[in-house]
């Protein structure tokens, strides 16, 4: 097993790059990725990345210089041959050969496209614009990228000794957590902590000791690299970017409420079983679920993310019966901001009655928190979201107001067009 402390201590970007792969990303990406290139290739994106944890000055913590070689170095990325190998020919959710020979041969080719950095106000301005097929795979690695430098940022200054005892404390920590998990009956779990760990050697640690302190309840990584390495299965599904853009590429109102149903019926023909996982809340999950076709109701289950986890999953239960479904029949995925205490809550209030799943992501792979004096560790909310697609602002309302983006005056005409009900704005602490 690799000694983090020792090559935190020792490492430089060049041995220790952070993103090490084109596969080092999470499974979704790939999934959405062939949907874009089978439908919206040629659609212009911009992606930008928002720190909602404005307190931690991230232009101040983070060399640029740094950042652009860590950037660079990703650019310089391609699909190897083993890693084709594994795409082409292993089984993802019971299917062998989930990506098309033709979106394979793109992956093969493609390289991560130019970037755009700036600093303001002591954060920084990092934006992608370009076809939409490209630009989506910056998201993860941008992402990767900002979280770990931070982190190397912070322990630069640590001693050998002081790095092992936080690194010691850290793994202290992750094992309780997954002996509390021990404990719940009929579990499934996966690591879902790419986009903000603490690094890339302290995400594959978590799978490791995940998989070993937690036997077939744990199902695997969204880390596809990670997945490929440990011979662990690869998660995902989708995620909030697809009804962003269907919805800003619209020019009729019908079309407009439509585009979130419509991404479900593209998904549909893409993909099937465990991938037919409707993600609600984009524009309102409430909103959603009661305009939503009946057929979208014999999917496989349903993902919970900005809403209360306990309300959202009352109302999938609500929304099956009305539909002539059985619950227990169903999957739920919760996914929020989880940690050991919201994952026992949850599951003990449905356990039963549902197929339960969680994907456990930044509480997984960076809490750190109160493991330095000054909290310099804790983890930060930072999100890659795309902002615009054909000239025209995305916008993203979510259940939780705090989680909205977008230009405000299009937030306010999405809420309009949507009948969007008002929202308790709630912290977002990752």
């Amino acid at each position: 097993m690799v000694d983090i402390a020792t090559r935190v201590y020792n490492h430089t970007w060049k041995i220790d790059p952070i993103v090490r792969s084109v596969l080092d990303t999470d499974f979704y990406k790939l999934l959405m990725a062939q949907t874009i290139f089978r439908r919206h290739r040629d659609v212009e994106v911009t992606f930008g990345i928002r720190n909602r944890t404005r307190r931690v000055r991230l232009a101040e913590i983070i060399d640029p210089g740094e950042l652009r070689e860590q950037l660079d170095h990703v650019r310089s990325l391609r699909l190897s041959r083993g890693e084709s190998t594994f795409l082409r020919g292993n089984t993802f959710y019971g299917k062998r050969q989930m990506f098309s020979p033709d979106f394979i041969a793109w992956l093969e080719a493609f390289r991560f496209p130019d970037y755009e950095l700036r600093q303001v106000d002591g954060q920084y301005e990092l934006t992608f614009h370009g076809p939409w097929i490209e630009t989506t795979m910056w998201e993860i690695p941008c992402l990767a990228i900002l979280n770990e430098l931070r982190s190397r940022g912070v322990t630069k200054g640590m001693g050998k000794f002081e790095l092992q005892i936080l690194y010691a404390r850290a793994m202290t920590r992750v094992w309780e957590k997954i002996e509390r998990l021990r404990a719940l009956p009929n579990l499934s779990v996966s690591d879902f902590g790419t986009r903000r760990r603490h690094g890339f050697l302290w995400q594959d640690w978590c799978v490791q000791a995940m998989r070993e302190g937690l036997g077939s309840a744990f199902l695997g990584t969204s880390n596809c690299l990670i997945a490929l390495r440990r011979e662990v299965e690869a998660i995902g599904t989708n995620a909030h970017e697809l009804p962003m853009v269907y919805t800003a590429l619209t020019d009729t109102e019908a079309d407009f409420r439509d585009a979130r149903y419509a991404v479900l019926a593209d998904w549909q023909q893409d993909y099937q079983g465990n991938l037919l996982v409707i993600l609600p809340d984009t524009y309102g999950t409430s909103e959603f679920l009661a305009a939503a076709p009946d057929w979208i109701a014999s999917w496989t289950g349903m993902r919970i993310d900005s809403k209360d986890p306990i309300e959202g999953g009352e109302e999938a239960i609500r929304w099956w019966r009305s539909r002539g479904q059985n619950p227990a029949d169903k999957l739920i995925i919760f996914s929020d901001g989880l940690d050991i205490d919201t994952i026992e809550t949850v599951h003990r209030h449905f356990v039963g009655r549902v197929r339960l799943g969680y994907g456990w992501g930044t509480l997984l792979t960076n809490d750190f928190r109160g493991l330095t004096a000054d909290g310099r560790l804790d983890p930060i909310s930072i999100v890659c979201k795309v902002v615009s697609a054909d000239g025209r602002p995305t916008v993203k309302l979510s259940d939780n107001p705090t989680k909205a983006m977008g230009p405000e005056r299009e937030i306010e005409r999405y809420r309009r067009l949507f009948k969007a009900s008002a929202r308790q704005a709630q912290p977002v602490l990752v």
